[in-house]
């Protein structure tokens, strides 16, 4: 039975961190280790990670260096053969490690395996809808304008992706190897992921089963869309400096794309006015997504002009049905798709 490494970044997650190492030590696949790493964590959170007493814990303090320089911190000190990341305030169903560890030992040229996610709210209540990315035949051009990974709780990876992606640099007066870019504050699990498709031979694909829950929280990482721009931006220029053929292809439909995306987050934070420039931005910038994937790309412009034009009241009535009909048909779908896998 192959060794796991999970590992749990820290910073400021005191109201969650308990029931998320819980979710680890309740897998099911028992042979792992869990690096919690202490990001200079400000409130409670290592100390309530002290309390448990299971001897395959081991905590990791460094100097603040944001999600990445965790993660580096984590992979470094990790022994495992596969390497699993949890965000602080996210969870796993119990299931996770086992269907994961037998989706890559079952496919030899897998190297990243993910699932799909449920949201959850701040209190950890199902919010009725899940993360419904495309499982396989993930590209570069694709990756350049999503993230079917999701988020950070959802991949499990061999360790030689990351030894085939690494890198050496001096970002804190001494030379360390690099997976994740510490240069980025955000995306940094897009940028990753694109350079595993650009310069390794290894596969990226999910599984049917929504094994990871992701708490959504207004105050989070995700919220900020001028600043999910920035970064995507960010993302675009670092990839044009190793693969400019591969942008210059496909920058103007994945841009797109991630203004799409930007918009179903405006949505999401109940923001109107920026859903509906998103998605008109998205459609000036390359009105073939259209076409391409015309159902998400209506029902992104219908909610955000909804959102923008619909009385409160209307609109939050509207909402509620339409996510109870999209939850009910997501759940659907993943039942469906778990009978054709097995």
């Amino acid at each position: 039975m192959n060794k796991v490494s999970v590992i749990i970044p820290v910073y400021g997650v005191e109201k969650y961190i308990a029931v998320t190492v819980q979710s680890v030590l309740d897998q099911t696949y028992k042979n792992f280790e869990l690096l919690i790493i202490d990001d200079a964590s400000p409130d409670r959170s290592i100390e309530i990670c002290q309390q448990f007493t299971d001897s395959r814990i081991k905590i990791i303090h460094q100097a603040n260096r944001g999600l990445a320089g965790a993660r580096n911190t984590g992979i470094r000190h990790a022994q495992g053969e596969y390497l699993a990341f949890l965000d602080g305030d996210d969870l796993w169903s119990p299931q996770k490690l086992e269907k994961h560890i037998a989706h890559l030992e079952n496919s030899p040229t897998v190297g990243v395996s993910f699932s799909r996610s449920a949201f959850i709210d701040e209190t950890g209540k199902f919010l009725g809808t899940y993360q419904m990315p495309k499982l396989q035949e993930i590209t570069t051009p694709y990756l350049l304008g999503r993230n079917p990974v999701g988020n950070g709780s959802a991949a499990v990876i061999r360790r030689e992706v990351f030894e085939a992606i690494k890198f050496q640099d001096n970002l804190y007066g001494t030379i360390e190897d690099f997976y994740f870019d510490e240069h980025f504050r955000r995306a940094e699990d897009l940028e990753c992921w694109i350079r595993i498709s650009i310069q390794t031979n290894w596969q990226i694909e999910g599984i049917p089963e929504a094994l990871t829950l992701y708490r959504v929280s207004s105050g989070g990482l995700s919220a900020n869309i001028p600043q999910q721009s920035d970064a995507w931006e960010k993302v675009i220029e670092k990839t044009r400096s190793y693969a400019p053929e591969i942008i210059t292809q496909w920058e103007t439909l994945a841009r797109a794309y991630h203004l799409q995306y930007l918009a179903r987050n405006a949505v999401r934070l109940q923001d109107g006015a920026i859903a509906v420039q998103m998605i008109n931005r998205a459609l000036a910038t390359n009105w073939r997504i259209l076409f391409k994937e015309p159902r998400p790309m209506l029902l992104t412009w219908a909610a955000a002009y909804f959102l923008w034009l619909l009385p409160q009241s209307l609109y939050s009535f509207i909402e509620v049905v339409a996510l109870k009909t999209t939850g009910a048909s997501q759940k659907r779908r993943i039942l469906q798709d778990q009978v054709l896998e097995h």
